[in-house]
């Protein structure tokens, strides 16, 4: 006999998407998209180069690398709610912290404690309360909350860009703290701390619990420990190659002959590509295995990257869209598929470990790329391509459909 269903829970799913995807976009569009728009008031006003603003944020993409293992096992122990609802009040101390900096040390201080909150505070944490919730059941929900947040860079850009014009950038950095407290704080408040019982289903949800309780039921340490290799080398290469791209698109299509303000329209085309690889995500690639739409979206920067390499200007649209779509996917993907593979034992800790090596290949990505495009013009796209390529394989190396699927050991 099946176990009872807590109703109240199963109900309130939507509302656990729709607080968690909400914090989501104040979490990314407070932090993640924070420098584009102030670094060079902040520098300015600082005394310093706007380079070591950057500093300052790759060494906050550094610390969460650190902590994330850390705090995915605290919400493997203890839930995402009080976590999260504790981050709310971190992530207010570090942008704080920003706004009351006099030199570098209280900028590097503040990026630190950033650090520290998006160690905890990002898709990663959100990823594990939601299977700490739901379980094999989460891959709907995932897909939920990034669909929200996929409106980050277009609602933090503009709203970061209006504060400092407004007030100026330090007055922007506290309202986004205020934000914290007096939003992402509340939403996080709602959270359930009880996690959901399993169950089969046959709606859509049914069909996925499906995937991920066929994923775990039988295992090999060997090919858990391989698996994980794979994972790890794919999601560093996705997270390099989508800062790159968040970093340097427009002055890449500009090297390829894109005029500035073409450039300009094609890179604004990411982020609905981005979303709606998510929505495809959600309906059609929601009944096939997570590896293969994995697959499927692992491929597509390179391929656009190559036609654009290959053909020129004329398939710029092409090369973004593909680009954004794929990102979108692959942005799910690192929540899935540690599910699928090893299921939800741990999944919190097992995640931030998996996401260490994105970290610092996500904090190195601006640095690199830029030298390539100095060096090569857009022909640094062949470097991005060939990553994608490895990507691509690791991906291919996975167990699939219908293959023994790896189990972290217990």
């Amino acid at each position: 006999m099946n176990p009872p269903i807590d109703r109240h829970i199963t109900d309130g799913k939507p509302r656990t998407v729709a607080c968690l995807g909400l914090a989501q976009t104040l979490a990314w569009a407070s932090s993640y998209y924070l420098p584009a728009m102030l670094a060079t008031s902040m520098a300015r006003d600082l005394g310093i180069s706007t380079p070591l603003v950057f500093a300052g944020f790759s060494m906050a993409l550094l610390v969460s690398a650190v902590l994330g293992p850390l705090a995915g096992k605290a919400i493997d122990r203890y839930g995402g709610r009080p976590i999260l609802m504790l981050n709310s009040l971190v992530f207010a101390l570090g942008l704080t912290a920003l706004a009351l900096a006099q030199g570098p040390v209280g900028m590097f201080v503040a990026w630190g404690i950033l650090g520290v909150a998006m160690a905890a505070g990002l898709y990663e944490a959100a990823f594990a309360t939601l299977v700490h919730l739901y379980g094999q059941r989460s891959r709907g929900a995932i897909t939920g909350i990034t669909l929200v947040a996929g409106f980050a860079s277009t609602i933090g850009w503009p709203l970061s860009a209006w504060l400092e014009l407004a007030w100026g950038w330090r007055s922007a950095c506290l309202t986004w703290a205020g934000l914290h407290v007096f939003l992402g704080l509340p939403l996080y408040s709602v959270l359930s701390k009880t996690p959901h019982q399993e169950e089969p289903d046959n709606t859509d949800g049914g069909t996925q619990a499906t995937f991920m309780t066929a994923a775990a039921s039988t295992a090999a340490t060997a090919n858990a420990t391989r698996s994980a290799v794979l994972l790890a080398l794919t999601f560093a290469i996705t997270w390099f190659i989508s800062t790159g791209m968040a970093a340097h698109l427009p002055r890449l299509l500009q090297a390829e002959g894109v005029p500035l303000a073409t450039a300009l329209l094609l890179v604004a085309l990411v982020g609905p590509a981005q979303v709606a690889g998510r929505l495809l995500e959600y309906g059609l690639l929601r009944r096939v295995h997570p590896v293969v739409s994995a697959r499927v979206a692992g491929a597509l920067h390179s391929v656009g990257a190559l036609a654009f390499l290959l053909v020129g200007v004329p398939a710029g649209a092409a090369f973004t869209l593909l680009h954004g779509a794929g990102n979108g996917v692959l942005t799910i993907a690192k929540g899935t598929l540690p599910l699928v593979l090893f299921g939800a034992k741990d999944y919190g800790l097992r995640q931030g470990i998996l996401m260490v090596p994105a970290r610092f290949a996500q904090a190195l990505s601006p640095y690199l790329f830029g030298l390539a495009i100095d060096r090569y013009g857009a022909g640094a796209l062949w470097f991005s391509a060939a990553l994608g390529g490895v990507g691509f394989a690791a991906l291919m190396l996975l167990p699939g459909p219908g293959k023994t699927r790896p189990q972290a050991a217990t």
